[in-house]
């Protein structure tokens, strides 16, 4: 098992980069546990051809929700195929995206275009790999509102919804519209 601090912020993104197919990809599966948790911590995740069970949760709270979502901490156990494939039988709320490896200039990123139910978001996440880094980020003028504390787009909050479910929200505090074109990234 491994256990990291995640350093991260969030944007939304208002339109899809027009590079975004130069880079990397992958398909992302999650099945968020218990299904009955308003904001379930517990992912069982299918990422490309990888495959693990993670629980994360803010590094500052004491009662593992709350607290200071730029500051994740992860624990995280490898799983194998037939591992995952009995895991993700459990009732979950679940959520499909394609993740990008993106660079802006020296900035790594990862652009995460949500599909199925979720179409129409897409986030962008900056890590760091010190607190100096992560103070030291400056956001790209063309990004969007930093959601980093939201849990509307936390990850245990968006399992299991429609974009209709967080339309109205993202419209009235963020004036976000959906994304079109989305639907071009989802497995072929």
């Amino acid at each position: 098992m491994s256990v990291e601090l995640e350093r991260e912020f969030t944007f939304l993104m208002n339109s899809l980069p027009a590079d975004l197919d130069q880079f990397p990809s992958k398909i992302i599966e999650d099945n968020f546990i218990p299904a009955e948790s308003d904001h379930p911590v517990i992912r069982i995740r299918r990422n490309g051809d990888a495959y693990v069970i993670t629980k994360k949760y803010p590094e500052n709270s004491s009662d593992k929700l709350g607290g200071d979502s730029s500051r994740m901490v992860e624990h995280t156990i490898e799983l194998s195929p037939s591992e995952y494939a009995a895991l993700n039988q459990l009732p979950g709320k679940r959520f499909k995206k394609r993740r990008f490896a993106y660079t802006i200039g020296d900035l790594a990123a990862e652009v995460d275009v949500y599909l199925g139910d979720l179409a129409g978001l897409v986030v962008i996440d900056f890590e760091f790999d010190s607190d100096e880094a992560m103070a030291a980020f400056r956001k790209p003028d063309f990004i969007g509102p930093d959601v980093t504390q939201d849990d509307l787009v936390a990850g245990g909050m968006l399992c299991g919804k429609k974009y209709a479910d967080i339309a109205d929200q993202l419209l009235e505090k963020y004036n976000y519209h959906p994304v079109a074109g989305v639907d071009a990234y989802d497995e072929q």
